[in-house]
Order: C-alpha cells, then sequence, then structure tokens
C-alpha cells in the first residue's frame, strides 16, 4: 500500500496539531508533516523570536524555538505508531531542529549535506558536511530508532537529469548510514517523461540493493517544477506521481495541491490532494519498464558511473562528496552554488525525456551524446521551465479530467 504524504507547516502550535489531525483523518494511507519556517532553516533565531513576540506568523513551525513541551502537546492525539511524524526542514545548518525533534520525541526527518546546501543558499559545502556529520551523529543518540531521508532526488526541482538525481540521493543515503543512521529513504521527483520516470525509479532501487545496507525505501515527490495552474492540469500531474509510485514500486509519495501554483496549500486542500492521490494509487496496476529498460537502461548506467566515480575519491563520503564537487565530477545544472562547477546543462528533447547538453567534467564521456542539437538559449531555457505544466494543462483541458472511483475509505 502506497502512504501519501503533504507538505505542512503552520507556525502556530494549534493550528499544526489540527494540520496533523486532518491528515490522519484523512481516507487515504497518511503519515504526518511538520515544515519549519525558514527563519528556522537559516538558524536565525533572532528573527524567530521577533515573530513571535509580535505575534507575525511564520511560513512554518519554528521547532527549535518552541519549547518541547509545547511541541509534545501538539503531538498528543495525532502522532503514535500507526501514525508517524516526519520534520521537514531545508537546512544547512540542521543541529537546532535535530536536538529539538528528538527533545519532543520524534525521530524522523530528511535533507542531505548537497541537498540541502546546493539548492538552498551560499553556505559552504565544507560546512554543510560538517554539520550533517553532527546532525547524524544528534540523530542516532535518539531514544527511538532514527529514520533519514535524503532529499537528493528533488535538486533544484527541475531540469537536472535523473541519473543525478539517483547518484545524488544514493550516495547521500549511504553518507547517513556511513555516520550511525541505518534506517534510511532515498528520493526522486517527477520530472518530465513517464517512461524516463520509471526508468530511474528502477535504477534508483537496483543502485540502493547493491550499495545500502540497513533498512531503505523510496520516496516519490510530485513534480516540484511550475506547476499546472488549472485544476485538471494539477489532478493530471499528480494522479500520474502516484502511477508512477505504483508501478515504480516506491512506499511513500508526497504529493502537491491544486493550489500549487498560485499560493499555499489549505488544510482542506491538502487532505483532497491525499485522497486523490490514494485512489488513482489503489486503481493502479503495478507494471514492469520495458524490457530493454528493466535494469535502469542509461539512467541506471550514467548513475552508477557518477557514484563510482565519488567513491573512488575516498573511504570517507564526507570527504569523497566535497572532492567530486571540487573537481566537477558531480556538477548540477544551472546550481549558482559556489561549490558547484556550473559546467552542465540539463536539456528537454524532442521526446520529452530530460537529457544532457553539457556535462562539464562529469564521467560520463562515451555515455552521452552533447553534440545533438543546437546550445541551449535563454528562450529554450524559460520554455523549459515550464514544459511540464504546459503539457497538463492543455492535455488535461483537451481531455478532462480522469475518471475514478471514489476512495470508500480506508482502514489503516
Amino acid at each position: 500500500m502506497l502512504v501519501v504524504q503533504p507538505r505542512m507547516g503552520m507556525s502556530d502550535p494549534e493550528a499544526m496539531r489540527a494540520g496533523l489531525l486532518a491528515t490522519r483523518k484523512a481516507a487515504a494511507c497518511t503519515v504526518g508533516t511538520i515544515t519549519v519556517d525558514s527563519y528556522t532553516r537559516q538558524d536565525d533565531l533572532e528573527a524567530i523570536a521577533e515573530a513571535l513576540r509580535d505575534g507575525k506568523a511564520l511560513n512554518g513551525y519554528p521547532i527549535a524555538s518552541h519549547p518541547a513541551e509545547t511541541t509534545r502537546a501538539l503531538l498528543d492525539g495525532p502522532w503514535d505508531e500507526q501514525f508517524p511524524v516526519q520534520v521537514r526542514h531545508g537546512s544547512a545548518r540542521p543541529q537546532r531542529i535535530m536536538r529539538a525533534l528528538t527533545e519532543a520525541g520524534l525521530h524522523a526527518t530528511e535533507g542531505g549535506p548537497v541537498s540541502y546546501c546546493l539548492p538552498y543558499g551560499r553556505t559552504p559545502l565544507a560546512e554543510s558536511v560538517r554539520n550533517w556529520r553532527e546532525a547524524c551523529d544528534l540523530l542516532a543518540d535518539a531514544d527511538a530508532r532514527p529514520h533519514l531521508e535524503s532529499f537528493g532526488g528533488c535538486m533544484l526541482g527541475q531540469l537536472c537529469p535523473p541519473s543525478l538525481l539517483v547518484a545524488i540521493s544514493v550516495l547521500e543515503a549511504m553518507f547517513f548510514q556511513q555516520n550511525g543512521i541505518d534506517d534510511v529513504s532515498v528520493s526522486y521527483a517527477q520530472q518530465t517523461d513517464p517512461g524516463q520516470d520509471l526508468e530511474a525509479v528502477t535504477a534508483l532501487r537496483r543502485l540502493c540493493g547493491e550499495l545500502l545496507s540497513g533498512t531503505w525505501h523510496i520516496v516519490i515527490y510530485t513534480y516540484m517544477g511550475l506547476f499546472p495552474r488549472t485544476r485538471e492540469g494539477a489532478l493530471s500531474l499528480l494522479g500520474a506521481s502516484a502511477e508512477l509510485a505504483v508501478r515504480g514500486g516506491a512506499q511513500r509519495l508526497i504529493v502537491k495541491t491544486v493550489a500549487e501554483a498560485v499560493r499555499i496549500p489549505t488544510v482542506a486542500e491538502n487532505v483532497s490532494a491525499l485522497e486523490y492521490a490514494d485512489t488513482v494509487a489503489r486503481q493502479t496496476g503495478a507494471a514492469e519498464p520495458p524490457e530493454h529498460e528493466r535494469d535502469g537502461g542509461q539512467v541506471y548506467r550514467e548513475a552508477r558511473v557518477l557514484v563510482e566515480a565519488v567513491l573512488d575519491q575516498c573511504a570517507d563520503l564526507g570527504d569523497a562528496l566535497l572532492r567530486a564537487f571540487a573537481r566537477g565530477l558531480l556538477d548540477v545544472p544551472f546550481c549558482l552554488h559556489p561549490d558547484n562547477a556550473g559546467r552542465t546543462r540539463g536539456r528537454i528533447g524532442s521526446d520529452s525525456r530530460l537529457g544532457w547538453a553539457a556535462t562539464g567534467a562529469m564521467p560520463l564521456k562515451g555515455l552521452v551524446n552533447t553534440s545533438a542539437g543546437a546550445a541551449l538559449t535563454a528562450s529554450d531555457f524559460l520554455a523549459s521551465l515550464s514544459h511540464v505544466q504546459h503539457t497538463h494543462d492543455t492535455s488535461a483541458l483537451a481531455t478532462g479530467p480522469r475518471s475514478i472511483e471514489a476512495n470508500s475509505g480506508v482502514r489503516r
């Protein structure tokens, strides 16, 4: 059974508790989310203190600024063994967050030294690696067995070819396990082509089976880029992500809502998205990729080379990641962080598959042909950003929303 999960974070403890209760009561197999605010993400506790003192709303729950008793109180009722709650945060300096969540009794969170550094600010990658080593130590000391999810499959949200998403997610999971966290999950964000996405999830599972120990599972993210503006288009894309999760054998799906393109969704809109994704998942049969892609295909071949290039740097995964980025062996397209080489580019092909327009110093020569096609222009880039949005809006308006049977309820 696929587990569905919202993005959700409110600064007021009672509102956060109500959101968790609504998620739990949804007619779907759900887990809860507490997303922290952006000040906490940046470790700016003074700004949080001022906002709380002045009664200003934040864009998430300030878990490191509320007493542990406050967080435990909001968890009383929603949270138990049947309804886990994950803390999501986006921080390259996560130590305070880890202390706060473990003091409140929580033990599930996510991120990573690369995925919560390069896209989110200018924190040096070396500092992020040190911080995440400490974060793993703090989690490992928790009373319960901790779970840590890599955000590596979501780098910059869009236009990063799947092989690099797969490689970074696996490498971060290996980093977690090397630093004492044996229960992990790996992520993959839905991209531009359903067939390629299924190939990528197959490649991700194969690499995890080869390289991870302990317990692990796969998490799919509904598309992280520009979302369709129409209700029909948004549901089309959400439904496609649920189908991908089932057909790819993932265990969890993090959803988006019909409001995604215009504003932060309400709790009710989150619940509707959870129930819609759950219904689509229940009506989707598992499917094998085409025979030539059942081993992960081209995505696996590229991702395996990238992972091996990092592992060849040194035995310590944190140091290996630093060396790989310094040498351009890993290089995230369109990422402006000072520690990213910035010599790679992604491109959406005429077949809607997301590939490489330039590979920089990454060890992909012989695997990737970047000579085909003209140089990527600014207009090409802008068109690529809205490709998925446009595809699902126009298709859904032409055909109408999919017909699905109503969800008759969920027994946990």
